[in-house]
């Protein structure tokens, strides 16, 4: 599916809501000077009232768009009433937000009983922030989209639509796939694709673009010196799964890993 004007420029302000609050909450981290406990809460009273302000920017943003997206599909669609609560904050992990925002402290101190520089272990703790706040924000979208969506009846699928200049993998594979509204599209961390809601008369089946799917199958084929693909012994298709972890739901990741905390959802990027 092609990128419309309307994906474009809703896909630019959500980028531009990401900008503002990764650098806003990036700048209090790395500008308090000493990550005591003190600084905890200190970076805590200004960043959490910034993020959460973005979440509640991408929800509105994407209950729009996916009333613009009906409306086009159908000529007609409901007004939906989308409680910001139910999509943002604590509803999107189940965790407070402050306990979320402790981990890149925790990052920090970690990488210095490790052994690492005070630079160093900055740089660390500023990347788990990033994370932290990408998926958030990601979160937001997504979980709006279902809310949004359970009240559209000719809406029965969602899929996922490559924005960025260069995409990993694991979105490339999801891209091809199709999933129910009802379920969250999974995401990795810092995940930022678009989530695009699609009115079907029929179900598509799980694979809706088999020519792509092939393609990133002859791709990873050349790049593990595979050959036995006529055979099937490999089907990479089950090699990218949806975990269910169990605090910001469904995740991609490849086959046999299994989380066991929020720690373990390094995944790669």
């Amino acid at each position: 599916m092609a990128l419309t004007r309307l994906d474009l420029r809703y896909g630019a302000s959500v980028r531009g809501i990401w900008t503002n609050v990764l650098g806003r909450v990036n700048r209090s981290f790395t500008g308090l000077g000493s990550w005591r406990d003190a600084d905890v809460r200190a970076f805590q009273r200004q960043a959490l009232p910034i993020i959460l302000a973005g979440e509640r920017q991408i929800a509105s943003l994407t209950a729009s768009y996916t009333e613009q997206l009906y409306r086009d599909a159908n000529g007609w669609g409901p007004r939906v009433s989308l409680d910001m609560d139910s999509v943002t904050g604590t509803a999107l992990r189940g965790v407070d937000p402050v306990e979320v925002y402790e981990r890149p402290f925790k990052e920090l101190r970690a990488a210095l009983s490790n052994g690492a520089s005070l630079d160093d272990a900055v740089t660390r703790g500023a990347h788990r922030l990033e994370t932290l706040a990408k998926t958030d924000l990601q979160l937001a979208r997504t979980h709006t989209v279902r809310e949004v969506a359970a009240d559209m009846p000719r809406f029965e699928y969602t899929v996922r639509e490559l924005q960025g200049e260069y995409d990993c993998a694991l979105c490339m594979i999801a891209s091809t796939q199709r999933y129910h509204k009802r379920e969250l599209a999974p995401i990795h961390p810092g995940c930022d694709c678009l989530v695009k809601t699609v009115t079907a008369d029929y179900d598509p089946g799980q694979v809706i673009d088999e020519e792509r799917l092939e393609r990133i199958h002859e791709l990873v084929e050349e790049a593990l010196g595979r050959h036995d693909r006529g055979g099937r012994t490999v089907d990479y298709r089950k090699i990218i799964v949806a975990n269910d972890h169990g605090e910001i739901g469904p995740v991609l990741g490849f086959a046999g890993q299994r989380f066991t905390g929020p720690d373990d959802i390094n995944l790669p990027t």
